[in-house]
């Protein structure tokens, strides 16, 4: 009797159909996978971008993938560690790789991976050391969709990572809140028609609200904001200029854009209390 071969496992890092790419012009470059999961792109860069100018500190990026919103902000801030956390294995192995890049060896010594579930209860996030006031900033770009208002893909790792549950954005919200130090600041990405449930769960934990919309071009609605609020601040919420990233009805980006996504410059945003 012969052997029956194994099944490969295509859902592994090493059998992973991945590509190279390059974020902020070359400073940063990610291996992600080509299709399946999810793809990092403008939403992770402009993230990265939203953090002040002179950040400094412990940097949680929650629900980092394979890390390219943490891997840019690290880029361009040198005075940051940051943490990236997820709970896909395969994502979390591209991470690793990513840190071990050569291309990323002047900053990915202050990067490192942890293996948690952002939305799991207090007592089982501490566990896997995603512990209270651990962090001085926190960065998300969250799965955007309701999965009782939008249809999922029929791939499940790429549904868990655009799709939030039942219990929509409100764990994210709050595993932020207490990971983060008393005047520690959380900036997320989010879909624009998602922000009064996005609101509705900061408000009551955190102040100093900025919200800046990111219009794809000039005179259309935005379709994604950008929220930065700080624990236990009372300062009342700023509604601020939008971001324009098209020029025109075609694909040339602005000159603030080109800034941001291949020069590695922020956003200007500054920090309140």
């Amino acid at each position: 009797m012969t052997d029956t071969p194994a099944e490969p496992d295509f859902d592994s890092p090493q059998a992973l159909d991945t590509t190279h790419d390059a974020f902020l012009g070359g400073q940063v470059h990610v291996c992600q996978p080509r299709k399946g999961r999810h793809r990092a792109g403008l939403d992770a860069v402009y993230l990265a971008a939203a953090l002040p100018d002179g950040t400094k500190g412990h940097v949680v990026d929650l629900g980092s993938g394979v890390g390219t919103a943490g891997l840019c902000a690290a880029a361009r801030l040198p005075n940051i560690n940051v943490t990236l956390v997820d709970l896909d294995p395969i994502v979390l192995a591209l991470a690793r790789r990513n840190i071990d890049e050569p291309s990323n060896k002047d900053f990915a010594d202050r990067v490192k991976v942890m293996d948690a579930d952002v939305t799991a209860r207090g007592k089982i996030r501490h566990e896997t050391g995603l512990t209270s006031d651990m962090a001085d900033h926190v960065i998300i770009n969250p799965p955007y969709y309701e999965a009782d208002r939008f249809r999922a893909s029929p791939d499940e790792a790429r549904a868990d990572a655009h799709m939030l549950d039942e219990r929509g954005v409100e764990p994210w919200i709050r595993t932020a809140a207490d990971v983060l130090k008393v005047g520690g600041s959380l900036t997320v990405v989010f879909r624009a028609d998602g922000l009064p449930e996005l609101l509705e769960v900061v408000q009551s934990r955190f102040g100093a609200i900025d919200i800046v919309p990111l219009h794809p071009r000039q005179g259309l609605p935005a379709t994604r904001i950008l929220l930065r609020g700080v624990r236990g601040s009372k300062a009342p919420l700023q509604l601020l200029p939008g971001f324009v990233i098209h020029e025109g009805n075609g694909t040339n980006f602005t000159d603030q854009a080109i800034t941001v996504m291949r020069d590695g410059a922020g956003l200007g945003l500054t920090s309140r209390r």
